[in-house]
Parts: C-alpha cells; sequence; structure tokens
C-alpha cells in the first residue's frame, strides 16, 4: 500500500523504534511507516489502517508491536476473533496485562459475555494501572448489560472513579457509560444529571454526550406539551394564529392590488 510521502517513520513512539531495531534497518523504517499509518487512519478509515496493519504484520510478525496494532485494527473494524489472536499473540510476547480489558471487551464482541466477566474478576485485573481498571469495569458493565443485567451494570459502575469531581482522561466516558445504563433502566431524570455531568468532563469530544442532553432535554419538552398543553402549548397556538394573520393579510393585500 502506498505511503504518502510526509510520513517518515520517526512519528512512532521511542518504544516501538526500540522494539524494530532488531530488524534490519530498511525493514524497520518500513515497518514503522506502516505503523504510522495505522495510528493515523484508525478512527477516521477503520478499513485502510487494517490494510496497512496487515502489510506491517507480514514484514514484522515477529515484533509485539505489530501484533498489538494488528489488534487495534481489527477490533476497529469489528473483526473481534482476528483482533483477540493478535492480542493475545502480542501478550505472550511482551508478558504485559495492558491489553486484557481490550481482550475482554473482544469476548463481548464474539458474544461472550460471560467470559468476559471472568476475565474481569481475573488476578490479571489487579496489576492493571489505574486507566486500565476502569476499562476493565466499562466491560465488565457492558457485559453486564449485554446479558439483560441492567441494575448489575449501574452497580458495576459505581466506583470512586466515578463519584471523584477530577478529571481524569477516563472520567467522560466513565460518566456517559454510567448516563447511558442509568436511561436503559428508565431513570431519565438521573441520566440526564449524568450526561451534562460526561459533558463538563468530555474536553476533546470522546463522546456524544452533548447530543445525547439535547435530545434528552428536546424529549422533556414535547412529552411536557403533550401531556399537560402548557403554556409551551400556548405559544406554539398563538405562533400560528400569528402566521395566520399575516397570511390574511398578505390576502387583503392582493386584493386591493386587483382592484386597483
Amino acid at each position: 500500500m502506498p505511503i504518502p510521502e510526509d510520513v517518515t517513520g520517526d512519528e512512532i513512539d521511542k518504544d516501538v523504534r526500540q522494539e524494530l531495531q532488531s530488524l534490519p534497518k530498511t525493514l524497520a523504517d518500513d515497518v514503522a511507516k506502516n505503523l504510522v499509518m495505522v495510528a493515523r487512519l484508525i478512527d477516521e478509515d477503520p478499513e485502510g489502517a487494517y490494510g496497512y496493519s496487515r502489510v506491517a504484520l507480514r514484514l514484522a510478525s515477529r515484533v509485539a508491536a505489530v501484533r498489538e496494532a494488528a489488534g487495534f485494527a481489527a477490533y476497529a473494524n469489528q473483526k473481534y476473533s482476528e483482533a483477540l489472536a493478535e492480542f493475545r499473540a502480542a501478550r505472550r510476547m511482551t508478558g504485559s496485562v495492558e491489553l486484557w480489558p481490550v481482550m475482554a471487551d473482544c469476548e463481548r464482541g464474539l458474544g461472550r459475555p460471560e467470559k468476559a466477566l471472568d476475565m474481569a474478576g481475573a488476578p490479571e485485573v489487579h496489576k492493571l494501572d489505574k486507566a486500565g481498571q476502569v476499562e476493565m469495569r466499562l466491560v465488565a458493565a457492558g457485559a453486564r448489560r449485554d446479558m439483560g443485567q441492567l441494575d448489575a451494570a449501574i452497580v458495576t459502575l459505581q466506583s470512586p472513579e466515578l463519584a471523584s469531581n477530577s478529571v481524569q482522561p477516563w472520567t467522560a466516558r466513565l460518566r456517559y457509560a454510567y448516563a447511558d445504563a442509568l436511561l436503559a433502566a428508565g431513570r431519565e431524570g438521573e441520566a440526564r444529571d449524568w450526561f451534562a455531568k460526561a459533558v463538563e468532563a468530555d474536553r476533546d469530544g470522546s463522546t456524544d454526550a452533548s447530543d445525547r442532553l439535547a435530545e434528552l432535554d428536546g424529549v422533556e419538552f414535547v412529552d411536557a406539551l403533550d401531556e399537560t398543553g402548557t403554556e409551551g402549548g400556548t405559544e406554539s397556538s398563538a405562533h400560528v394564529s400569528e402566521e395566520d394573520d399575516d397570511k390574511d393579510a398578505d390576502k387583503d393585500d392582493d386584493k386591493d392590488d386587483d382592484k386597483d
């Protein structure tokens, strides 16, 4: 696959670059460039990213960073079985538990939420950093929802990280997931509050919390009109009446013009 001229391969993380040092320099440069393209495209063009990941995999399948990138590219394309195999390979090479949450989410994608929950209770979770533990909590809550256990999903998300007022990289997604679970359980008022809190924490637009909040506010406004016919309804009627008056006035003007 073609590599844009502005891609040099030097853009990759220094740890990945160090891994590639086991390869001949020309090969290492080619692999690096393909990994850069995976990272560049994975959000906007996951299919394109997947293509570049396959090239990198063909060139250097024994490099853990390549297997990890291939896993994320497959995951972005919902190729969960393939992603899980790549993540497992990367984990065998490094011994790291960092990929444990996304591996569990692949189990969800394969229709095995029970397996994801088993992984959420495994000793590996205690070895994760705070971000990884929050990610694991999100996956576990998703697995509960997959199994129709909404109340359990809500309880799973209730944690010190959720209650904290400090904003961390995971805060917006955690609050969003909690709001979404509350809404699914019919607790609309609480859901609205948590969508609002998610908006406050979502500094880089990683969720659509603002859209969900606006949608909820819109629903509340329509419901008020339908059920009570309150002042909002009266204003709507007045607006229509004013339009009708304007139309009548236009008709009268037309008649006068005809007379002239």
